[in-house]
C-alpha cells in the first residue's frame, strides 16, 4: 500500500517515495529523533502475513545491522506498525549501477574498482554469514565514494518453478524475465542452484558476482534471454560469450576469473569471495601484464608449479632472443605501403582528419554518412569496411585515447566530446569554440587548441574546469598539433581532381596512403 508524504511510523516520517518493485516499496524519509535523513522499506504481504518468513526474516535483520562496511547500505532499524512491516536504512544519494549500464559498459579501471568494493563488501558479509540471495546491478548504487549494497540478505531465494513443474511447461507462461517476489531477485543473474530451487551459499553470490562484472565489462549481461525458459536454459547450460571477443583489450586475467565465477558447478568457482578479492586486486595491479591467466586457484599447488615454469620458458625464450639478435646486424626499416577506400558512396574529408590508434589496430576519420553530415568512422586493419559511429554528426579532428577505447573530437566546432568504439552514446566533457584539435595523456588529461583564442587549454577526460595552459599571443594551434600527429603516424590524406575538358563537371576521388 502506498504511504502518502507526512505519513507518521513511529519516529520517521514519510517524505516522497523513492521506488518499488516485488520486494516492497521504498520512501525517503526522516529521523525526528536525529533528525536526519533515511530510507524506509516497505516489506510486501507475503513476508509480512508468514509468521515463519517474519520470524526468520527478523533474525536476519539482526545479522545484517551488525555488518558495518563502507560498501554495504547500513540498516538501522526494523518495526512493525498497523501490520505494516518496514526497514529502515541509510539514506544513499547516487544512481543505480543498473542506470549506469543503460549507456554502456565501463573502463576496464573503473570495472575493475567496482568489483572490488563489490568483493569486498561480499567477504565482509559472508565471514559474518550473511549470503546475499539477490546480487544484481539494480541493488547496487554508485555514490561520490564508490558502490554501496542494498538489500543485503534481505532477500530469501524460493524455487523459481512450482512443485513437479518443468521448464516445457514453464515455457507457455507469460511472465516477464524480471518478475519479483516468491522468484528472488532478477533472473539473469540467478545462479544454477537459484534456478533449480536448491540450498544456496556463498558461492551463489559469487556467481551472480560473476554475471555483475561480466556486464561492466561488456555492457551485455552474461545470460540473456525473452523468457525465464530461455534464461534458465542459458544459466543451466550455456556459457556466455567470451569477454575477449566483445572486448579484446581485456586482460585474459580478468577473462578467466569471470569464467571461474559463472562455473556451473559451485565446486569448481572460487571457494571463496577473499581470494576473488585478492585475484581482482592482482589483475589491477598490473599482474596480468603478461596476458597469462591464472590456473587453478592462487594458493594451490598447481598455481604455484604452472608459475615457476612460465618464468622457466620466459627465461630461457629472452636468452634464445638476445643470442639470436646479437648474431645478426640490424634490420633495415621496410617501407609499407596499402591504400584504404572511403566508405561506400562517401568520400573523405579533405582536411586531413584521420587518426592510428594507439595499438595500431584501428583507424578513426571523417566522412560524410548516409545523411550527408560528416561523422567519425572507424575502420579495423583486419577488416574491408568502416563502420560509422552514431551521434557524432559534425565531428571534426579526432584523436585517441591511450589505450584506444576510445575517441575524443569536437563536435560542430563548439564541443569537445569523447565516445567509446565499442558503442554508447557521445559524452561531452568540455565547451571548446573553434576547438581544432587534441592529444589525450595517459594521465587522463586532454589538451586542445581553439582557433577563436589560439591558445591551448587542459581539461580532464571525465570533464570539469577547463585550464589555459599557454598565455602568448600565438599559441599552437590545433592545426598544427593535428598535422604533427598525423606526420608521426605515418598516415596523409591525399585529395586530387583530375583534369576535364571545359564544361565538364570534376568529382572529387580520395584515398588515404599509408608510407
Amino acid at each position: 500500500m502506498a504511504l502518502t508524504s507526512g505519513t507518521r511510523l513511529g519516529p520517521y516520517e514519510i517524505l516522497a517515495p523513492l521506488g518499488a518493485g516485488g520486494m516492497g516499496e521504498v520512501y525517503r524519509a526522516r529521523d525526528t529523533r536525529l533528525d536526519r535523513p533515511v530510507a524506509i522499506k516497505i516489506l510486501p504481504q507475503h513476508l509480512s502475513d508468514n509468521p515463519t518468513l517474519k520470524q526468520r526474516f527478523e533474525r536476519e535483520a539482526k545479522a545484517i545491522s551488525s555488518l558495518n562496511h563502507p560498501h554495504i547500505c547500513v540498516l538501522h532499524d526494523i518495526g512493525n506498525q498497523d501490520g505494516i512491516q518496514f526497514l529502515v536504512m541509510e539514506c544513499v544519494e547516487g544512481e543505480t549501477l543498473a542506470k549506469r549500464l543503460e549507456k554502456g559498459p565501463l573502463p576496464l579501471e573503473q570495472a575493475l574498482k567496482y568489483g572490488m568494493q563489490i568483493a569486498d563488501a561480499l567477504d565482509k558479509a559472508h565471514r559474518t554469514g550473511v549470503v546475499h540471495r539477490d546480487l544484481k546491478p539494480g541493488n547496487i548504487m554508485l555514490t561520490g565514494s564508490g558502490t554501496k549494497l542494498l538489500d543485503f540478505g534481505l532477500a530469501k531465494a524460493a524455487p523459481p518453478l512450482a512443485a513437479g513443474e518443468t521448464l516445457t511447461a514453464a515455457a507457455t507462461r507469460t511472465t516477464p524475465v524480471t518478475q519479483q517476489g516468491t522468484i528472488v531477485g532478477t533472473f539473469q543473474y540467478m545462479s544454477p542452484e537459484q534456478v533449480e530451487g536448491k540450498e544456496v551459499d556463498t558461492r551463489s553470490d559469487i556467481f551472480s558476482f560473476g554475471s555483475v562484472l561480466y556486464e561492466l565489462l561488456t555492457g551485455r549481461q552474461a545470460f540473456p534471454g525473452k523468457s525465464q525458459l530461455s534464461v534458465a536454459s542459458a544459466i543451466l547450460e550455456k556459457d556466455p560469450e567470451p569477454i575477449s571477443t566483445l572486448q579484446p583489450l581485456t586482460p585474459p586475467a580478468l577473462d578467466r576469473t569471470i569464467r571461474v565465477c559463472l562455473a556451473k558447478d559451485p565446486e569448481e568457482r572460487w571457494q571463496s569471495t577473499r581470494d576473488l578479492l585478492l585475484e581482482l586486486k592482482w589483475i589491477a595491479g598490473g599482474g596480468s601484464q603478461a596476458g597469462l591467466g591464472s590456473e587453478g586457484v592462487p594458493g594451490s599447488r598447481s598455481y604455484n608449479r604452472l608459475g615457476w615454469i612460465l618464468v622457466a620458458v620466459l627465461s630461457l625464450s629472452i636468452l634464445l632472443l638476445l643470442t639470436i639478435s646479437r648474431s645478426r646486424g640490424p634490420a633495415s626499416a621496410a617501407p609499407v605501403r596499402f591504400l584504404i577506400p572511403p566508405p561506400e558512396n562517401s568520400y573523405f574529408n579533405t582536411e586531413g582528419q584521420a587518426a592510428v590508434s594507439p595499438d595500431g589496430r584501428n583507424l578513426t576519420f571523417v566522412a560524410p554518412g548516409s545523411n550527408g553530415k560528416d561523422v567519425l568512422w572507424v575502420r579495423s586493419f583486419d577488416s574491408l569496411a568502416a563502420r560509422s559511429l552514431a551521434g557524432t554528426e559534425g565531428a571534426l579532428f579526432p584523436f585517441w585515447s591511450p589505450d584506444s577505447r576510445w575517441i575524443g573530437f569536437f563536435a560542430n566546432r563548439s564541443t569537445l566530446q569523447k565516445i567509446d568504439i565499442t558503442g554508447g552514446p557521445p559524452i561531452p566533457v568540455a565547451s571548446a569554440p573553434g576547438g581544432n584539435g587534441g592529444t589525450w595523456s595517459r594521465d587522463g588529461v586532454i589538451v586542445f587548441g581553439t582557433g577563436a583564442t589560439r591558445l591551448l587549454y587542459r581539461v580532464t577526460a571525465a570533464g570539469g574546469e577547463v585550464v589555459p595552459l599557454t598565455k602568448r599571443e600565438k599559441a599552437v594551434t590545433g592545426w598544427l598539433a593535428s598535422r604533427s600527429l598525423s606526420m608521426r603516424s605515418g598516415l596523409r590524406l591525399l585529395a586530387t581532381r583530375p583534369r576535364l575538358p571545359n564544361g565538364c563537371n570534376s568529382s572529387r576521388r580520395h584515398r588515404l596512403e599509408q608510407f
